[in-house]
């Protein structure tokens, strides 16, 4: 689209304070009703006057372009000015049609499938009516019994920035007035992934240096990337709520960064800050919010209320507020909302995108490669010859497996195992047995019978097992992430009548599996795989599709491990026993080993890549040079298959303890039956640099090891120096 002329300086010199203060709030669609009575109810419960909610600026939880116009309109007309509103959403893992979560795109190591993912996303959320979403989410997560570990991509950093890059850069387009585009809001600043025992909103205390290192990086990334918003977390951090913490907002967003976009709160978090008992009342805390440097304040009215007493009182300047409008006002110019209010919205080329045969085409693909084989004796792909094959489990036929934040994706368009299998094989008998329930407080056995009948005469035999979507998301922290209610007393049962098995996860988070692990030969890790995920699921049990996605969030043994993750620092007591046996004065556990079950970087193939070498130009790293990498990889078998090469360092003496490996580089390859490939990766010095005790980002001259493999199973190794 054409720039926009309009001067928006020019509109701001004309609005009262109220109606500056007013584009600072963001409240619900339900404030916005089609008749005056709708809007009343809400808004006398908030105690504003209805003519009030004319001033607002942004609404979120709205449906469809039909009722985002509606509201539009009628605001429009209402507005004393003309301002539009702007619409947002939590676009996670697609619109309508949906694609795996987070988590799980994070495990294809594969940057361009997510923007395929979230270029797709963008045209339909677009078409409806979305014009900013609350996305991506990089928050670093190490605690799998943290729900929201489904909207991260792990326990890497660098993974986690590469990803949400990715998808900043896939949604905003080179024009965020482009109406196939939408702007973006990285969240949640800071370490929202840190929360003290895993649980949901919970207080994060760490060091500066620890934060620096691991959580900031992603948002970092984001930001460079260009995304026009940032979303404060709710929880606090090292005492103080990220909504009203000037050192994060204004020390480090603001100033070292360089942000200049626009900074929202999370929903109704300004008004928390009286719960986490920072502020006193309403009036303190947006006084604190806004010293926080927060722009927007969400489902809550404390600005609206209290910033007219605060400037009268000196405590705050109209000046800082008309920065924080202009900051607005240029936003929905930057959206060409002056011109064209609606941003493209059109009912007609939503129908037309959502749930389309090319948009089930691609996140049907996308599960396939998010999917990660965690083991296998050999039973799969199973063979096509089959006659009959028993689908056992609570997902057998079940289509909740969007997960959570699944947007306007519905249960009902999702294609179930039961379903994709026939599809692909029509001439097989499928024989479905539920077997109990996938809720933890349903213990029901009454259909074990069935299900062991069923699996003695089947050929084949698929357990549907995992966790309940509505079990993983926010505000769902588990204390125990085991199989949930009697699945693996079901899974016993059916194992042991038939060995030609296989297990297909549907989970959000990482999941103990240890007595699984024992007793199935095969384990397929959809995650929520998404509208497609049943097609996928047969693709990949039957050799059409070949899995390729590895482990980004380490698999615990037991809930006792966590928090655990590959890139934990050496200790001065570390184990040097083999896994299965305590070790007494080291950092060991009793009854369980240290390592967890699946490891960052894990995830088999039906191909077999042998790594042939790994080799270094040079074993010297001048600070201005470069050592060049390479690593010969061979599919030594008669499938294709895609690849992960990952690149790992570890600095074996330094100031401040070090990891004992570090991901700085990973290529994802295809490679045909019988192929070979040389993978070539640059290290340079900014890549060894870390934060030392003093949180100076600096390098150190010394002996570093690079190695590839996955992170507890580095395959090869070559040394160099730093000078």
């Amino acid at each position: 689209m054409a720039k926009s002329n309009f001067d928006v300086k020019e509109l701001l010199s004309k609005m009262t304070l109220q109606e500056k203060i007013g584009q600072l709030i963001q409240l619900n669609a339900v404030f916005f009703g089609q008749t005056t009575a709708e809007i009343t109810g809400p808004a006398e419960r908030w105690k504003l006057a209805t003519k009030e909610v004319y001033n607002m600026g942004s609404v979120l939880n709205f449906h469809g372009a039909e009722e985002m116009k509606r509201i539009q309109d009628d605001y429009m007309a209402k507005n004393r000015h003309g301002i539009p509103l702007v619409f947002m959403m939590d676009v996670i893992h697609g619109y309508k049609t949906i694609f795996p979560i987070p988590l799980a795109l994070g495990a294809s190591f594969d940057p361009e499938l997510v923007k395929e993912c979230t270029r797709m996303a963008a045209k339909e959320a677009s078409a409806a009516g979305v014009q900013l979403t609350f996305t991506p989410m990089v928050d670093y997560a190490r605690d799998a019994r943290w729900g929201r570990v489904l909207e991260t991509c792990g326990e890497d950093p660098m993974l986690n920035g590469i990803m949400g890059a990715a998808q900043v850069e896939a949604f905003q387009g080179d024009d965020i007035s482009d109406h196939n585009n939408l702007a973006t809001c990285v969240k949640h600043f800071a370490a929202y992934g840190g929360a003290e025992a895993g649980r949901d909103y919970n207080t994060v205390e760490i060091s500066e240096r620890l934060l620096r290192e691991y959580y900031l990086p992603a948002y970092k990334a984001c930001i460079d990337a260009g995304t026009k918003m940032v979303m404060p977390s709710f929880n606090s951090l090292n005492g103080v709520p990220s909504v009203a913490n000037k050192w994060l907002m204004n020390d480090v967003l603001r100033k070292e960064w360089g942000f200049d976009g626009v900074v929202i709160s999370d929903y109704n978090a300004v008004g928390e800050l009286v719960k986490h008992g920072i502020a006193a009342d309403m009036k303190e805390a947006a006084k604190l919010a806004l010293e926080g440097g927060c722009d927007i304040e969400m489902m809550s009215i404390s600005y609206y209320e209290h910033i007219p007493a605060l400037i009268e009182e000196g405590i705050i300047t109209e000046e800082q507020i008309d920065a924080s409008v202009l900051k607005v006002l240029e936003f929905k110019k930057e959206l060409g909302l002056f011109e064209d209010p609606y941003h493209g919205a059109d009912e007609e080329k939503a129908a037309a995108l959502c749930l389309s045969p090319e948009h089930r085409e691609i996140v049907r693909r996308a599960a396939e490669q998010c999917a990660v084989l965690l083991k296998n004796n050999g039973v799969l792909p199973f063979s096509k010859d089959i006659k009959t094959i028993a689908l056992i489990g609570p997902f057998a036929d079940n289509n909740q497996i969007r997960g959570f934040w699944a947007c306007d994706g519905k249960d009902e368009d999702c294609v179930t195992i039961a379903d994709g299998i026939k599809a692909l094989l029509p001439d097989v008998k499928v024989i479905v047995e539920r077997g109990c329930s996938e809720k933890i407080d349903e213990l029901d056995k009454s259909g074990f019978k069935a299900a062991v009948k069923a699996a003695k005469k089947a050929d084949a035999v698929v357990l549907c097992l995992g966790e309940f979507q509505k079990y993983a998301g926010e505000g769902n922290s588990r204390i125990d992430i085991g199989l949930t209610g009697v699945q693996q007393e079901l899974a016993n049962e059916v194992l042991a009548v038939n060995d030609n098995a296989s297990v297909v996860l549907f989970n959000g988070r990482p999941l103990a599996l240890v007595e699984l692990d024992e007793k199935a030969p095969a384990i397929l890790d959809m995650f929520f795989p998404g509208t497609e995920g049943g097609n996928a699921v047969a693709r990949l049990l039957f050799g059409d599709a070949n899995p390729c996605g590895k482990v980004t969030m380490s698999f615990p043994k037991a809930v006792g491990q966590c928090p655990i993750y590959y890139n934990h620092p050496m200790t001065g007591r570390p184990k040097t026993k083999p896994e299965n046996e305590h070790q007494g004065y080291a950092s060991s556990y009793i009854g369980c080993g240290n390592l967890p079950l699946y490891p960052f970087g894990h995830g088999l193939s039906y191909s077999n890549f042998v790594y042939e070498s790994l080799e270094l130009d040079t074993d010297t790293l001048m600070a201005d040079g470069e050592i060049n990498v390479k690593i010969t990889v061979k599919n030594d078998s008669n499938v294709a298959g895609k690849e992960v090469v990952q690149l790992y360092m570890r600095d074996l003496v330094a100031s401040t303890v070090r990891p004992i490996q570090s991901l700085i580089g990973f290529e994802k390859i295809d490679l045909a039956a019988g192929e070979t490939k040389t993978v070539t990766f640059k290290v340079t010095e900014p890549m060894l640099r870390f934060y030392d005790a003093n949180c100076n980002f600096i390098s150190e001259p010394g002996e570093f090891t690079i190695s590839t493999g996955h992170a507890d199973n580095l395959l090869l190794t070559k040394s160099f120096v730093l000078k």
